[in-house]
């Protein structure tokens, strides 16, 4: 009885671990303009942020994580936006949702007079960077 039961964890185990990821992510890597580093973070923290927060309550995305790094002439980017979805139906909807989402808040928050095309510039993204080993 009891090798039945871990012999069933373990077959449960792999086939959770042997389907096909579906997920499909967005990289946009964003350039801090004009030393405009905090009104960069507050735009991104007051807007794609809560966005973001919105759409996984709305079941648009699967997940989302603004990363930081550190700046470089390899590397010239301080922030990384990871929009993750859950398949290919949520992706092909981004477009609309967001809309959707952006209609409901009204509009961006600024820090300060300073537009976004004068504190950030958004640098080759990746549109649909798809996770796990598949082979297509």
């Amino acid at each position: 009885m009891r090798k039945a039961l871990v012999l069933c964890v373990l077959l449960a185990s792999f086939s959770v671990f042997a389907q096909t990821d579906k997920r499909i992510s967005t990289l946009d890597f964003v350039q801090v303009q004009n030393d405009n580093y905090s009104e960069t973070v507050y735009y991104y923290q007051n807007n794609w942020n809560v966005l973001r927060e919105w759409a996984i309550e709305e079941n648009y995305i699967h997940s989302y994580e603004f990363v930081r790094t550190k700046y470089s002439e390899e590397q010239p980017y301080h922030f990384i936006l990871i929009t993750t979805y859950a398949n290919k139906a949520q992706f092909d909807k981004r477009e609309e949702n967001f809309e959707i989402l952006i209609k409901r808040k009204g509009g961006s928050r600024l820090k300060n007079d300073i537009q976004p095309k004068d504190f950030r510039k958004l640098l080759n993204g990746h549109r649909e960077a798809k996770h796990g080993f598949d082979v297509e």
